[in-house]
Formats: C-alpha cells, sequence, structure tokens
C-alpha cells in the first residue's frame, strides 16, 4: 500500500510534543495548507506540522491531487468514486498508525482538513480506535452521515467552519453536518465566515488556533 507523503514544518522550539496534520482539498497538495504553518506555529511552539498529499492525481488538475474523484465535476462514476474513497480512507488511516508507531500519541494529535480534506478528516478521525485531540474543518461537509452511529469509534471534539458565500461546498452541508455529529455525542463547535467563499479567512484560523490550544492544553 502507498504511504502518504509531502511538506512538514518541524517544532519552532525543541522537540515537539504535538502534531497538527493538515489535509488539502480537490485539486490542491500539501504546499497548499503547509504555509499555515507560519502564523500558527508561534503560537504553538512546540508542535510539528505535516500536509500529506492525496493519493491520486486529480483529474481535473494533473498538478495537484485528489482524495478521490467528484463525479459531477470530472465524469468519474459513482462506483468509481467510492472505491477511490475507500482507499483513502485506508491510506489515511495507516498514515496515523504510522504517525501513532513514531511516537506522537493520537491524543497529542490534530486533524485540520479543508474541503475534501475535511471530509477526509471526519471521516477516518471519527473511526479510529484511539481518540484524536481534534478535528478541525473548513468548507467541507460530513460524508455518509447515515453509517456514523454504527461505525463511530471514537469522539474527539470538532470545529467546523464554513463561508456563507462559499460556492462550492454548499453553506449548509456546516449545520447538516454539525447537527449530525452532535446527533452521535461529539462536542461540536460552529463558526460562520461571514461574507467568504470557498476558503480560510483570518477569524476562522483565529478561532481554529483557539480551538487547538485548547485542545492541547
Amino acid at each position: 500500500m502507498t504511504s502518504l507523503t509531502g511538506p512538514e514544518r518541524p517544532a519552532a522550539e525543541g522537540e515537539a510534543d504535538s502534531l497538527v496534520i493538515f489535509l488539502h482539498g480537490y485539486g490542491a497538495d500539501g504546499n497548499d495548507l503547509i504555509g499555515l504553518a507560519d502564523p500558527l506555529s508561534p503560537h504553538l511552539p512546540k508542535t510539528r506540522f505535516m500536509a500529506p498529499n492525496a493519493p491520486e492525481r486529480c483529474v481535473n488538475n494533473p498538478m495537484g491531487y485528489q482524495w478521490f474523484p467528484i463525479p459531477w465535476m470530472d465524469g468519474s462514476s459513482e462506483a468509481q468514486a467510492q472505491a477511490s474513497a475507500a482507499q483513502s480512507f485506508k491510506l489515511l488511516d495507516g498514515f496515523l498508525d504510522q504517525v501513532e508507531a513514531s511516537g506522537m500519541p493520537p491524543e497529542r494529535t490534530i486533524l485540520f482538513g479543508f474541503s475534501q480534506g475535511t471530509m477526509m478528516s471526519l471521516h477516518v478521525g471519527l473511526r479510529r480506535k484511539k481518540a484524536l485531540a481534534g478535528i478541525v474543518g473548513f468548507s467541507g461537509r460530513l460524508l455518509s452521515p447515515e453509517t456514523l452511529e454504527a461505525e463511530i469509534m471514537t469522539r474527539p471534539p470538532v470545529l467546523l467552519v464554513h463561508g456563507d458565500a462559499d460556492p462550492v461546498v454548499p453553506f449548509a452541508s456546516l449545520p447538516e453536518a454539525a447537527d449530525a455529529l452532535a446527533a452521535a455525542g461529539i462536542e461540536t463547535y460552529t463558526h460562520v465566515s461571514k461574507g467568504v467563499g470557498h476558503g480560510i479567512a483570518p477569524d476562522g484560523l483565529g478561532l481554529a488556533l483557539q480551538f487547538i490550544k485548547e485542545q492541547l492544553g
């Protein structure tokens, strides 16, 4: 099985005692998010940052990657999308196993997703045997909410942030995900970035930093 690789940033001070893993969106790569370490690192000096690339080259942007194809955007079939997503779930799960085996415990690890990366973070992060410190999701949605109750393994706290002018992932995805997570007993926080499209705005990033600091103590 292919291992996930991508850009990393070491802790600003000494040996890292915590980790933030960025998961990028459709058509992007790890470099798209690793730069967020710059504003976050001064406030999280003992935190290491990783941003693995998704395993597949993106059909619509061969320079970037995808966690799975999107039928209405790239002409793939639903069966192809589901099979690809299942493989990516396994790869991310294995990547998190490797992180834990390297000595970084899950309770010191944050998953931070954007768009398709948020979908990956929520799907895999809630099905881990050991709870992560938390999950941050920007501009995404919850995949297969109907299976969550039967498949959920752990309940790390979750912060969801979404722009109310998002033309890519409908803003309605935020309350839909939040309701399903809360119904599953997950401590869920939400924030609406007013007038923001499909992106990460300063207000949301500031709240994400606050959330991360609280979960890492």
